[in-house]
């Protein structure tokens, strides 16, 4: 994601690093240290809009981990110190930036030098980045499921104030609303032979995987009232056959259902067609082309989670 710059032009490096006001977590200039080296313990983030890049950048504190803080730069500007345990969190404009964290930076401060590395960061997204123990200062991309799992527990860094000039105050949007539904997705392959969709089509291992289905829905679901049934299909074939074919599967998998015993005032069955796919850019023959859309060839029974 992050792509290294190298740096050879000494003259011009010289002239930027005598003119540099570096500040680190050892150095700060007066009045840039809070008496306070931790904040506020780490929540969700909320979205940002698309004239706006969100970044959450945190350091692990386990086996491994370093003595010292880890400087972080914005732009080759010094941003944060963070230190085992603390994260910080700040907005850039879209667009190409140069972001590192280094421990042990003094007296090199490659941040700022030679060490820089930049990506194009898109609009309305956040990026989460795991500081790197081994030296090597480029940002390690977590997915948000991966970074909040090890945010838990960590607090905000907030002992140095920034010097990044290219960093924004974020401006958030209102966090999603939760989904009050639940999916359980089954493959359309196991269900029925390619194009078919009636009862009698259905294969010994699709009944049995419905079979499970009821049991699993029964177990993990207090109010089975709202359930409404999806049929996908591929994008092999027209629009509306393709609806035809998602419509029917999806009236298959609810009479299964009703057998199984749920009731048959609380589950509907609709499609989806093709619009929904799953899959991404397949070619090749049509015996490939089958294969690689296999993903999108599936039933969703869904679960509404109100109460």
């Amino acid at each position: 994601m992050f792509k290294r710059i190298n740096i050879f032009n000494v003259a011009l490096l010289s002239v930027a690093l005598a003119s540099a006001q570096f500040a680190t977590a050892e150095e700060f200039m007066p009045g840039a240290v809070s008496s306070k080296v931790f904040g506020t313990q780490y929540t969700p983030v909320a979205p940002v809009s698309e004239r706006q890049v969100q970044v959450v950048y945190y350091r692990a504190n386990g086996m491994g981990t370093q003595q010292g803080a880890a400087h972080v730069y914005v732009d080759r500007e010094f941003h944060a110190g963070l230190l085992p345990g603390g994260f910080s969190s700040f907005c850039v404009a879209p667009g190409n930036h140069s972001l590192g964290a280094y421990v042990k930076d003094a007296p090199q401060y490659k941040g700022k030098s030679t060490d820089v590395f930049s990506a194009n960061l898109e609009g309305g997204k956040t990026y989460f980045l795991q500081v790197r123990e081994d030296g090597y200062g480029a940002p390690q991309a977590v997915t948000r499921v991966e970074a909040e799992r090890a945010l838990m527990g960590m607090r905000k860094q907030v002992q140095a104030l920034s010097r990044a000039s290219t960093v924004q105050a974020c401006d958030y949007l209102p966090m999603p609303v939760q989904a009050q539904y639940k999916d359980y997705a089954l493959s359309g392959d196991v269900l029925f032979a390619f194009g078919k969709s009636g009862t009698q089509d259905i294969t010994f291992k699709g009944r049995e995987a419905i079979r499970q289905l009821v049991t699993q829905l029964k177990q993990e679901n207090t109010n089975l009232d709202r359930v409404e049934v999806v049929g996908h299909t591929d994008a092999i074939g027209s629009t509306a056959s393709n609806y035809t074919l998602g419509l029917k599967r999806a009236q298959t998998v609810r009479s299964l259902l009703l057998d199984g015993g749920l009731r048959a005032s609380s589950v509907t069955a609709s499609s989806a067609g093709s619009d929904q796919p799953v899959s991404n850019a397949c070619n090749g023959s049509r015996s490939e082309q089958i294969a690689c859309y296999a993903v999108d060839r599936r039933v969703v029974v869904r679960v509404d989670t109100r109460n």
